[in-house]
């Protein structure tokens, strides 16, 4: 019971994603009962360089959490983030420097190195290739470029777990988090000594691992405070947002898959066991014992807030003084344009590219403009491109001969019934999507097992989860961009060469 014996029966998931916060405010029964986000901002200092500051998490995060009802009846809250993000803390528990986030492309001699000299180790460590995203190159350019930070660093966590330990005053890391370091040991499911080394990472930093589920502390009275959250209220470990994204949406059995349309896009595929292989990811999945596949563009969503940010200041303005989502006005410039965008193409490797070409050097393009290209043209390409750049890297799950069943849409461009059915047209399948499914919500559900309300992670999806009218192809629109995407995937053999030249000039 609560305060003035006020039952205690809501959950609370927080999820920080590359572009922003966003809390979910459910009941025991999955109905989402609040619901706000906000946005943080990634600095640039340097070209291809990505940065943020873990105060304008907390930041953003306290202005919300101030914000929702019924504080008094939360019984439990948990977390989730994006991965790779490390949070470098010196004796004092402060902040050494701003995190190096998952879209930062500064190690990529480092990653040459690590895959002439260490690749097998690595591979067969931590189920995954060399690249900028993970933690280890960027710790060894650190080692290389920063030597003084890694000599203040005494404590090492990652993007959930550091707001976490503000709330609860107890550092750790949950294995899913972990995996995503590219330094840690999957199958012994405990930090490489060995990995750490190549990068001169000080082993004895590094936080303990325990579970998703796990009792991580309370909300102490400064954090009750500055978040307006009651104090003593339960805190649940919590994962990465790839993870419990895939698990909100009901991807809980082997050869469900996840179509993703967030700042990145995703193609997850459910497994009964581990697949490693050098042109994906391979992590845990929520659901103890099982695990995911995962390929991934490196931009999605996030290609729509750039195309916002650049070209759209009349559409902004309009849209203030309408009251209305930007997004909103953006797609119905693209549905003036047909099936196809007049013949423009976009390529998204605004920010390189990982799946399938693990790429660093490649860059964003639209290409067959000409005098008559209209703003619509190009919006539509851009939804267009996301959706072949998906069906890119959903070939290297064909080559691996992984069963697919279903396929689920999930993300925030999901919401868009334009770039819904272009996805569906695109991949030729089935695509439902769920009402509630974002991360948020997953993290909420699993606060909901850690604390005993849900017998475990499926009873919890079981009683919670709800789907949204499932969408079919339009066989016509399907053959047509089947021949689209072959014009796509030349267009970036064509370009790829020049990029590479140009980086080496």
């Amino acid at each position: 019971m609560g305060i003035r014996g006020m039952k205690k029966d809501l959950l609370l998931g927080i999820d920080f994603g590359t572009g922003g916060c966003k809390i979910t405010l459910i009941d025991c029964k999955g109905k989402v009962l609040d619901s706000r986000s906000g946005e943080y901002p990634t600095n640039h200092p340097h070209s291809g360089w990505a940065e943020q500051n873990p105060a304008d998490w907390y930041k953003v995060m306290c202005e919300l959490l101030r914000e929702i009802p019924f504080k008094e009846r939360i019984a439990a809250l948990s977390f989730d983030s994006y991965t790779h993000g490390a949070v470098l803390l010196d004796e004092d528990m402060k902040v050494i420097r701003p995190t190096i986030i998952w879209t930062d492309q500064r190690s990529v001699s480092e990653c040459e190195f690590l895959n002439e000299h260490h690749r097998d180790l690595i591979f067969k460590t931590a189920y995954q290739m060399p690249a900028p995203t993970w933690t280890l190159p960027q710790m060894m350019w650190l080692r290389d470029n920063e030597s003084n930070t890694l000599r203040k660093t005494k404590h090492i966590s990652f993007v959930k777990d550091y707001i976490r330990f503000l709330l609860t005053g107890k550092l750790n890391v949950d294995y899913i988090e972990a995996q995503g370091t590219l330094f840690f040991d999957i199958e012994k499911r405990c930090w490489s000594k060995e990995l750490c080394e190549i990068a001169g990472i000080p082993f004895d930093a590094l936080p303990a691992i325990v579970k998703p589920t796990d009792i991580a502390g309370e909300i102490t009275a400064k954090a009750s405070t500055e978040t307006g959250l009651p104090e003593g209220i339960t805190v649940v470990t919590g994962t990465s947002d790839s993870a419990i994204e895939d698990y909100a949406a009901g991807a809980v059995k082997p050869g469900q898959c996840i179509l993703k349309l967030a700042t990145a896009g995703n193609v997850n595929v459910m497994t009964a066991e581990a697949h490693p292989h050098p042109e994906t990811l391979t992590y845990s999945h929520v659901v103890p014992g099982m695990w995911y596949t995962v390929t991934a563009t490196n931009a999605a969503a996030i290609c729509q807030r750039w195309f916002r940010d650049n070209f759209c200041e009349k559409e902004i303005a309009q849209a203030e003084r309408e009251g209305v989502n930007v997004y909103e006005i953006m797609n119905q410039e693209a549905e003036k344009s047909p099936i196809g965008s007049n013949g423009v193409f976009f390529h998204p490797y605004l920010m390189g590219e990982r799946s399938p070409y693990w790429d660093p050097n490649l860059r964003a393009s639209f290409t067959g403009m000409s005098m008559a290209t209209t703003k619509g043209d190009c919006a539509r390409a851009l939804l267009e491109g996301v959706a072949f750049s998906l069906k890119d890297c959903y070939r290297t799950i064909e080559k691996m001969g992984l069963q697919v069943d279903e396929f689920i849409l999930i993300g925030g461009g999901a919401k868009s019934p334009l770039w819904s059915r272009i996805i569906c047209d695109v991949f030729n399948a089935s695509v439902k999507s769920p009402v509630s499914c974002d991360a948020s919500f997953g993290s909420a559900l699993l606060a909901g097992v850690g604390v005993g309300v849900f017998s475990d992670e499926l009873d919890a999806i079981k009683k919670c989860l709800e789907f949204t009218q499932q969408l079919e192809p339009i066989p016509k629109n399907a053959k047509y961009y089947a021949k689209q995407f072959t014009h796509y995937r030349k267009i970036h053999d064509t370009l790829a060469d020049v990029y590479t030249k140009i980086k080496e000039d």
